[in-house]
């Protein structure tokens, strides 16, 4: 039996190439299939055709911000969890009412402190279905 089979799939969406793939490569070495994109708007197509287990978003992005796309995840792939990343404070409360059950991670952060959000968020959906 493949391990590959058995990886949880996250969408990663952050318009910052260097911070993209720091994030990409961080998660990959924690054992996730990380599919990533530029935008929110690259972001779509893929919810609509691929299963994510996470939707991780920049919430400031060009062409559809992260609360956007989250509310776009919501309608196209319900059992999506959401969690959000952004070095706005001010953002952070507006993400908190208008996603109330996506995470927040602030920036800067530290990447072994997102990949232990990241198991957070799996292991809450853990231990709700048992």
């Amino acid at each position: 039996m493949s391990e590959q089979t058995n990886r949880l799939r996250i969408l990663l969406a952050e318009d910052e190439e260097a911070m993209r793939t720091y994030l990409a490569r961080a998660l990959d070495s924690a054992g996730y299939e990380v599919v990533s994109v530029d935008r929110g708007t690259a972001a779509v197509p893929l919810l609509t055709e691929q299963h994510f287990d996470l939707l991780l978003s920049d919430i400031v992005m060009p062409e559809m911000d992260g609360i956007e796309l989250a509310q776009k995840c919501a309608e196209l792939s319900p059992r999506t969890k959401v969690m959000f990343i952004t070095g706005f404070a001010a953002v952070t409360l507006k993400a908190s009412r208008e996603a109330p059950a996506a995470k927040v991670l602030s920036k800067p952060f530290h990447l072994k402190d997102l990949v232990l959000e990241v198991e957070r968020v799996f292991a809450g959906e853990a231990a709700a279905s048992l």
